[in-house]
């Protein structure tokens, strides 16, 4: 096992249970019980997939094409599903609800990295190689904005960009894409009245700080008054129903106020940590699938991780983005250990030897000539 993986693992999930109970208000023992079996559920898959995920590969339902297959069954089911707080996001299982999404940001990555490692080397001459991936992508993306999330096609439009990047892909090549999907980015944004009003609240949260913009009002007030050393866990005031989504996506918010600036600095510190780690494992892989692999899962845990605390300080316009290990939420728990789980199992399998940047960085040339 890598031991820093494993231990900013084992990290994430201690004080995520932690602030779990810490930032909800008046049902701290029920949402800590669940999101404790949430993390049982979540450690279990990381470590089955840590002794069998190679293996797991040569199954015929874990083929990438086969994973997005059902993906893509799971992400139209959900689109004729009860809607919860006006959105079709989950499908209730009765012990929780599966949010299929949270399942489309692993397959997607996995697809694409086996995709990317067939023609790693050749993007650069043939930009046609881009077209099939991206095809995907798209289908995957658009199911999940047909059922009003915004976030996440975001989020995962910057990680593919940069596991294409990571390949080879020119930037040039890269802004084609993304010009034709500008038109939809601001279709959503500027034509969807409550992503519009949420995008102005952002630029001018204080124009009104009791209506649309309360709720990054309140955010403010969380982590300003937190100072350098917070008030110390569990005395978080704003997460009194002052705050909405205290112990979801804003829970960073409650961080600050309890453990201050100091204790934000930690929290960055080993996500900046884990995203150092990854690359590095992904730059000795043995093999660009590995690499790119590795690579594309360290990107979503941390991209989505940067996403969340900039959005609670108004760096971002607020989304419903989880801040991974520590937000309340089953199937971003369990997606995000099952993440790690493929990680300690990349890790392991390339058993990458601790060698001189100089000697890296020649493996890396090697490898991709």
């Amino acid at each position: 096992m890598d031991k820093p993986l494993a231990f900013i693992t084992f990290a994430f999930v201690l004080f995520g249970l932690i602030f779990t109970y810490s930032s909800s208000a008046f049902d701290s023992i029920s949402y800590f019980q669940r999101q404790v079996l949430f993390d049982i559920l979540g450690i279990a898959s990381a470590l089955f997939l840590w002794q069998f995920y190679d293996k797991l590969q040569k199954l015929w339902i874990f083929k990438p094409i086969h994973l997005m297959y059902v993906t893509w069954l799971l992400l139209t089911i959900v689109l004729f599903t009860k809607p919860i707080a006006n959105v079709h996001r989950w499908i209730d299982l009765g012990v929780f609800n599966l949010q299929p999404s949270e399942i489309a940001k692993v397959t997607l990555v996995i697809y694409v990295a086996d995709y990317l490692s067939t023609v790693q080397g050749k993007l650069s001459k043939n930009w046609m190689l881009m077209i099939k991936p991206l095809v995907v992508t798209a289908i995957t993306l658009g199911l999940i904005l047909i059922a009003r999330d915004f976030g996440t096609p975001a989020l995962m439009t910057v990680v593919i960009g940069a596991m294409l990047f990571a390949a080879g892909a020119k930037i040039k090549h890269l802004a084609v894409p993304v010009l034709i999907a500008l038109p939809v980015a601001v279709q959503q944004l500027l034509f969807v009245p409550y992503r519009r009003e949420r995008l102005f609240s952002f630029l001018n949260p204080e124009a009104d700080p009791g209506g649309i913009g309360y709720q990054l009002t309140q955010s403010f007030m969380a982590v300003g008054s937190g100072g350098w050393f917070g008030k110390g866990l569990g005395n978080s005031e704003l997460k009194l129903e002052y705050l909405p989504a205290a112990h979801t996506d804003f829970i960073f918010s409650i961080m600050c106020e309890e453990v201050g600036l100091f204790g934000a600095a930690v929290l960055l510190a080993f996500f900046c940590w884990l995203l150092v780690r990854g690359i590095s494992l992904a730059r000795v892989a043995r093999n660009n699938f590995n690499s790119l692999l590795i690579f594309g899962l360290t990107i979503t845990i941390c991209v989505q991780a940067f996403i969340n605390m900039a959005m609670a300080i108004g760096l971002m316009p607020t989304k419903g983005i989880a801040l991974p290990f520590f937000s309340y939420g089953g199937s971003s728990v369990i997606m995000t250990l099952v993440m790690m789980g493929i990680l300690l199992n990349m890790a392991a399998s390339d058993s990458a030897p601790k060698t001189p940047l100089r000697e890296d960085f020649t493996h890396y040339k090697t490898r991709n000539r």
